[in-house]
């Protein structure tokens, strides 16, 4: 008898993430760019790309959750939820079979068929973290789970086993501080700090979208090329030449102005203000939540890296990814990025009902 096989979707305003389990054991883990705010098209195209890697999708279950009803491709979130789930349903569901059934993730709300998804598109929406969250929770027990991302960073409350999080929506969530729309690829430098320090003084920031946070962590030789997936600012080569002078543009100069080394010191700046912010809204929601600063930090996303130097600025321990949830050596980056995708595959393998 074949194992159970199941797929687990993260679908994105910028990256779609997938995780294939076999029976509970998950065999492969996958990240592809989707622009969405260019098309619906993009999507498709993810799914076909899907499909040619796992010919037996259509004997799977699809436990679904997504963040991508943002995008500004859709009028409003409810109108965005709406188009994933009839784009996901088109593309996966298989007729007349109760294999490649599509399920969507609610949180307290449960599974959803496409139907009530589409009717509860409020509890579906950027419902991603929440997946990662419980499925940690009872895991680890108490902690904070720091999820850092190529666009956002979560930074989820948990103790004694449950979430406690101040709110579950978006809005809420950045308002707590528990979202915090910085990544690791995609935010721009300008968002990072109006000011910061170079060749012996401090200058303005240009507010333009001249570079992003990917040129910093390139630079660093902190971001693999594997995550480095959407286009640069300029649309331009990844190139360490390249890169310099987008960073350079930030501060109305050009590569040629300073060595390599100061351009290096200046990403070095750039990380230093990023991780000024993340420490920032840590304590506040560590605060708010009651937790001492044994409380450990569970360090995910394709930003992981930065986590034990957050860590050190917040006196607080650290536990790897691969300390509370099993997963194959050779798998492990991939897990780290895809790690909500995981999570709702593993959590649609406890069943639970459908509605």
């Amino acid at each position: 008898m074949a194992e159970r096989l199941t797929i687990g979707w993260d679908i994105g305003g910028a990256h779609v993430k997938a995780a294939r389990l076999d029976g509970t054991v998950a065999t492969d883990i996958v990240q592809w760019a989707c622009p969405l705010w260019q098309g619906l098209d993009q999507l498709v195209a993810v799914l076909t790309a899907a499909r040619q890697r796992w010919p037996d999708l259509d004997a799977a279950e699809h436990a679904i959750t997504m963040t991508g009803e943002m995008v500004d491709l859709f009028a409003d979130r409810q109108a965005g939820v709406a188009a994933l789930v009839d784009c996901l349903v088109a593309s996966l569901a298989a007729p007349g079979s109760r294999v490649g059934r599509l399920v969507f993730y609610a949180g307290d709300g449960g599974w959803l068929e496409p139907g009530a998804a589409r009717a509860g598109w409020r509890e579906v929406a950027s419902a991603n973290w929440l997946a990662t969250a419980s499925l940690a929770a009872p895991r680890v027990g108490t902690g904070i789970l720091v999820d850092i991302g190529s666009t956002t960073t979560d930074l989820i409350p948990l103790r004694d086993g449950e979430v406690v999080v101040a709110r579950r929506d978006d809005a809420g969530r950045l308002a707590s501080g528990e979202l915090v729309y910085q990544g690791v690829a995609r935010t721009p430098l300008c968002a990072l700090a109006p000011r910061i320090r170079f060749g012996g003084e401090t200058c303005n920031v240009m507010n333009e979208w001249f570079a992003t946070t990917a040129d910093v962590y390139r630079l660093t030789g902190e971001l693999p090329a594997h995550h480095d997936l959407q286009p640069s600012a300029d649309a331009g080569p990844k190139t360490v030449e390249a890169t310099r002078q987008r960073l350079a543009r930030m501060l109305g100069r050009d590569a040629t102005d300073a060595g390599a080394g100061a351009w290096r010191q200046l990403a070095r700046g750039w990380r230093a203000s990023q991780l000024a912010t993340l420490a920032r809204n840590l304590r506040a929601v560590a605060g708010r939540a009651g937790l001492a600063e044994a409380a450990p930090l569970l360090a995910t996303g394709c930003g992981h890296f930065l986590v034990a130097d957050l860590a050190r600025r917040c006196r607080r321990p650290v536990l790897a990814l691969e300390q509370w949830l099993a997963v194959a050596p050779g798998q492990l980056e991939a897990a780290r990025v895809g790690t909500p995708s995981l999570a709702v595959a593993l959590l649609r393998v406890d069943r639970g009902p459908v509605r």
